[in-house]
């Protein structure tokens, strides 16, 4: 068994982990629930798995914490521009 395909499965897990928050954000056009902390730790430590990523020339590490960076992004967006417009 390649060992990527175990870290594209867990890419997959983790990065779908972060679409119900997403989604429900996007659809009620409310992120007041949610901690900003929280994300912008879970950002800095998506880039730094992507950063060990490229050292280790892992493309699931890679393409899995580059996803899961933008959807962190997308939260911090909505949850910022939620907080500018109270």
């Amino acid at each position: 068994m390649n060992i990527e395909i175990l870290g594209f499965l867990a890419g997959i897990m983790t990065t779908s982990s972060f679409f119900p928050q997403a989604y429900k954000i996007w659809k009620t056009k409310n992120a007041d629930g949610i901690s900003t902390t929280m994300y912008f730790v879970m950002l800095s430590v998506v880039c730094l798995w992507a950063i060990y990523g490229f050292l280790i020339n892992s493309t699931s590490i890679i393409l899995f914490n580059i996803f899961t960076l933008i959807i962190i992004l997308m939260i911090l967006y909505f949850k910022i521009q939620n907080k500018d417009s109270i």
